[in-house]
C-alpha cells in the first residue's frame, strides 16, 4: 500500500496534478461505514447560476458523483443546464479556499494567512463595532430570493447598514417594466408549451435569459407537441441561440425594439386587429396618437421594411394564442425601460395576458420576508460614498463588482479607500483578492437554504436545498474548514450583540419556514406531522401548490407619453457593442470551472478564449480573418484598462451579424478566480460606456460603440468545428428566413 500511495504521487505529480487531489477519491477520508460501493440520490437545489434548477446528486461512499435533473421539481422538469453538470468540479475544485484567510501584505497582493473562525469573525465585529456610523457598512450580494437572503437582509436592517444585490447583466429595466404593465412583483411565467406565436425581443431565452431550461422545455413543446406546429419570430441585433431556433430572426438596429413594438401595436390598433378595450386603455382613451410610429414612419430608423412590419403585426394579432417576450440587450439601453413596455404591452393587444398559452402571473411566495436588487445609479453612488471615505466596512457574498462594473465608475480604485474589506467566499475571484479578510463559505452542495423560484412556474413553488455531502474541509477541525454564510453571518450578529429577531441557527430558522408550509395543509407535501413533512420536502427537492396561482390585470395602463424614446450612445466608434452572457460561464461566475471553459458555445462553438463575432463581408474589407487578434476600444477605461488600450479579442466572422454590430462574450479576462480563469481572454465589461436608462437608472450595457483593429497577431480560435471561408452575406441583409422543412 505504501509502495502504491508512492507511486501514484508521483504519477500524478509528473501529469501535473497537485498531490492534494488525491484526497477527492482517497478512501481513507471516508468513514468506513460508507464504503458499500451502492450509490444513494439526493434531491436539492442547483446555485450554479440564477434559475433555480432542482437537481439529485447521485452520491457513493460520501462522494458526490454525477448531478442530473429532478424530475419533480416543478421549474426544470427533469431537465438540467450544462452549469449544473459542472457543480461536482465546484465541490472538488483544487484552489477552492480550505480555511478563513487574513491579508499579511498589500492589499491585492495575493499574501494570505490562515487564521481560526474564531479569531475570524472576532475581527469582523471589532471593524463593525468600531464605526463611527452604521451607515458606513455596506454588504454586497446576488439577489437572493432565499433565505440566506434573509439573515443578509435582516442583519443589515438592524444594524443600520446599506444592502446592495448587484447583478452584471441587471434585470432591473425587465423588472420594472413588468411591474408597470402588469402591476406584478415577479416576472411572470411565459406559457411557451401551449402558445401559437411567440414574438421575442432580444430576450435569448433558450440559452441565458431568466430560466432557459424551463423556457427550452416550453419550446419543445411549442414545436413538438400534440398540435400544429407553433411559430417565433425573434427581433435582435445579434445571431443568439434564441434567434438560431427561430422560424426568423429579424435584425435590427440596436436599441429600436421598442420603436418596433409600436409600430406593430400601430398596425394592430389601425386595422381593428386588436381587442377593443385594450386599445382604449393604452392610448389612454385615443389621446395617444399611435399614428406617428407607422410602419412607412419608422421604417427606416428601426432598420426594418415597412411591409415586413405589417406582416409580423399580422401574424401575432391572427395567428391564435401569441406571446410577446423582450429582454437581454433590447432591455440594455438608455430607452431600455421604455422599449420594455412598449413590447409586453402587446400581448394585451392580443388578449394573451391571464390565458392559456400567454402570460400567465406568479403568485406571492407562501413565505414571507424574502427580499429580492440595486440598479446601476445605486453603485455610482457607492462609488462616490467610497471615495469620500464614508464607507469604513465592504462585504461581499456571491458577487464580484470588480470584475464586471464597467472600469469607467473606478470601483476597484475606489476600494482603496475603504479601510476594511470582507469577503464570504471560497475562491480568489478578483473582488476577493482584494479583501482584508476571507471567510470561506461552504459549496451550496454542502449547505441548507430555502428558495423562491423568480420566474416561478405560474404557481406557488419553493425549492429546498440540502447538504448532499459533508464538508470536504470537515476534517480540518471546527475552527478551520468553511461556514455556511447565513451561519456565519449570525455568529457575527452574536459577536456583535445584534438580535436579528430569528432562531439561533440557520437550520431551525429553515424549520420555521417548513413549518409555515406544514400549517397550510395543502400542496405537493403533506403529512400527519412536522417530521414526516420536513423529510417529504427533502426527499421531493422542495414544496409547490399547482392550485395557487397568480391573478389577473384585465386592461393594460396607458403607455407612457414618452414611450418613442430613441437611444443614445457613447463611444469612440463605428460599431454596436452587444455583449452577451456566455452559454457555460454566464457573466463570469463559472469561469473557474474546466468544463464549463471547455464547453462549446452553441453558435460559433469556440471555447476557452474571448471571440468577438463580427459580419463576415465587414470582416473581409478589413482584412479581418478569423483567429486575428484584434483590439476593441471604445474610449472608455479603468485604473487597469488605459482608453486607448482597450480589449483583445480572436476574430470570429460570422455570417449572422449584421454589418454595423459586434458582440462579445462575458466571462474572461480575470486577475483571479484560480488557475482555469486567471489571465484567460478579455473582459469586455471594463470597456463599456457607463450609460444608463434614463428612466430606472439601470446600467445600459448595451449602448457602447467601439472601434475595431487589428494588431498583426494570429492565434487559432479554439472550436468544436473547423471554419468554411466560403460563407458570405449581402451587406444590408436584414432577415434570415428558415422554413419548417429546412429545420
Amino acid at each position: 500500500m505504501a509502495g502504491g500511495g508512492a507511486g501514484a504521487a508521483v504519477l500524478f505529480q509528473a501529469c501535473g496534478v497537485p498531490e492534494h487531489e488525491l484526497f477527492v477519491e482517497s478512501s481513507n477520508e471516508i468513514p468506513e461505514d460508507l464504503v458499500s460501493g451502492l450509490d444513494n440520490w439526493y434531491a436539492t437545489i442547483c446555485r450554479q447560476c440564477s434559475s433555480t434548477e432542482g437537481i439529485v446528486v447521485r452520491v457513493m461512499e460520501g462522494r458526490a458523483k454525477k448531478i442530473e435533473g429532478n424530475v419533480d421539481f416543478p421549474i426544470n422538469e427533469g431537465a438540467h443546464s450544462v452549469r449544473c453538470d459542472a457543480g461536482v468540479q465546484a465541490l472538488y475544485h483544487p484552489d477552492r479556499i480550505a480555511a478563513p484567510l487574513v491579508r499579511v501584505g498589500e492589499r491585492g497582493s495575493g499574501r494570505w494567512e490562515e487564521i481560526s473562525w474564531t479569531d475570524a469573525m472576532e475581527r469582523v465585529a471589532l471593524q463593525l463595532r468600531n464605526l463611527s456610523n452604521a451607515n458606513r457598512a455596506v454588504m454586497v450580494t446576488p439577489p437572493m430570493r432565499s433565505y440566506s437572503g434573509l439573515v443578509a437582509d435582516r442583519f443589515m436592517a438592524r444594524f443600520g447598514g446599506q444592502y446592495l444585490r448587484y447583478e452584471p447583466l441587471e434585470t432591473t429595466n425587465v423588472r420594472r417594466a413588468v411591474k408597470q404593465v402588469f402591476g406584478q412583483d415577479r416576472m411572470p411565467d411565459f406559457d411557451l408549451g401551449n402558445s401559437s406565436f411567440v414574438l421575442s425581443f432580444g430576450a435569448d431565452f433558450l440559452n441565458t435569459w431568466m430560466s432557459p431550461v424551463r423556457y427550452g422545455r416550453g419550446y419543445g413543446r411549442f414545436r413538438q407537441g400534440d398540435r400544429e406546429r407553433g411559430t417565433m419570430i425573434h427581433v435582435d441585433s445579434r445571431f443568439s441561440m434564441t434567434g438560431a431556433n427561430a422560424d426568423e430572426i429579424v435584425f435590427i438596429k440596436p436599441g429600436q425594439e421598442g420603436i418596433l413594438a409600436l409600430s406593430i401595436a400601430s398596425v394592430i390598433i389601425d386595422e381593428g386587429l386588436g381587442n377593443a378595450s385594450a386599445v382604449s386603455a393604452l392610448t389612454n382613451g385615443g389621446r395617444i396618437d399611435m399614428s406617428r410610429f407607422a410602419p412607412d414612419r419608422v421604417a427606416s430608423a428601426v432598420g426594418v421594411d415597412a411591409a415586413r412590419i405589417r406582416d409580423i403585426a399580422h401574424q401575432f394579432a391572427e395567428h391564435g394564442t401569441a406571446l410577446a417576450i423582450g429582454g437581454g440587450s433590447a432591455a440594455a439601453h438608455t430607452n431600455g425601460y421604455f422599449n420594455m413596455v412598449a413590447i409586453y404591452s402587446l400581448n394585451y393587444l392580443v388578449g394573451s395576458v391571464g390565458r392559456e398559452g400567454g402570460v400567465n402571473f406568479n403568485p406571492a411566495s407562501p413565505l414571507k420576508d424574502i427580499p429580492t436588487g440595486a440598479s446601476f445609479s445605486q453603485w455610482r453612488q457607492l462609488v462616490t460614498r467610497m471615495r469620500s471615505r464614508e464607507v469604513g466596512v465592504l462585504m461581499v457574498k456571491g458577487a464580484d463588482p470588480m470584475y464586471a462594473l464597467p472600469g469607467s465608475i473606478g470601483f476597484r480604485e475606489a476600494s482603496f479607500d475603504v479601510p476594511f474589506i470582507f469577503s464570504f467566499s471560497n475562491s480568489l475571484d478578483d473582488t476577493t483578492a482584494m479583501a482584508d479578510l476571507v471567510l470561506p463559505e461552504h459549496n451550496y452542495l454542502e449547505d441548507w437554504d430555502i428558495v423562491d423560484p423568480d420566474p416561478g412556474p405560474g404557481y406557488q413553488s419553493v425549492g429546498f436545498q440540502q447538504p448532499v455531502v459533508r464538508p470536504f474541509f470537515e476534517s480540518r477541525g471546527q475552527h478551520l474548514g468553511t461556514k455556511g454564510f447565513a451561519d456565519a453571518l449570525m455568529g457575527i450578529a452574536g459577536e456583535l450583540e445584534l438580535d436579528l429577531g430569528l432562531p439561533s441557527t440557520f437550520r431551525e430558522l429553515l424549520q420555521d419556514g417548513a413549518r409555515t408550509l406544514f400549517n397550510l395543509n395543502r400542496g405537493s407535501v403533506r403529512a400527519s406531522d412536522f417530521r414526516a413533512f420536513w423529510n417529504g420536502a427533502l426527499q421531493r427537492g422542495g414544496w409547490w401548490d399547482t392550485g395557487a396561482r397568480g391573478g389577473n390585470r384585465p386592461t393594460p395602463p396607458a403607455l407612457p407619453a414618452n414611450v418613442g424614446q430613441a437611444p443614445s450612445f457613447d463611444g469612440n466608434g463605428t460599431f454596436n457593442l452587444i455583449p452577451f452572457a456566455s452559454t457555460s460561464l454566464m457573466e463570469g461566475q463559472t469561469a473557474d470551472l474546466p468544463w464549463l471553459q471547455a464547453t462549446p458555445d452553441p453558435v460559433s462553438t469556440a471555447t476557452w478564449r474571448t471571440w468577438v463575432e463580427i459580419n463576415i463581408k465587414v470582416a473581409d474589407d478589413m482584412d479581418i480573418r478569423e483567429g486575428d487578434v484584434v483590439r476593441i476600444t471604445s474610449g472608455f477605461g479603468g485604473p487597469d484598462v488605459e482608453p486607448g488600450e482597450g480589449v483583445l479579442a480572436l476574430a470570429y466572422p460570422h455570417p449572422g451579424v449584421p454589418p454595423d454590430v459586434v458582440c462579445v462574450p462575458l466571462g474572461q479576462g480575470r486577475r483571479g478566480s484560480g488557475r482555469y480563469a486567471k489571465g484567460r481572454g478579455g473582459n469586455i465589461m471594463s470597456i463599456l460606456s457607463p450609460g444608463a436608462d434614463r428612466e430606472t437608472g439601470a446600467l445600459a450595457w448595451a449602448s457602447t460603440r467601439v472601434r475595431i483593429e487589428k494588431t498583426g497577431d494570429w492565434v487559432r480560435l479554439p472550436k468544436a468545428e473547423n471554419t468554411n471561408p466560403d460563407l458570405a452575406t449581402d451587406e444590408g441583409q436584414h432577415i434570415v428566413k428558415i422554413t419548417p422543412k429546412d429545420s
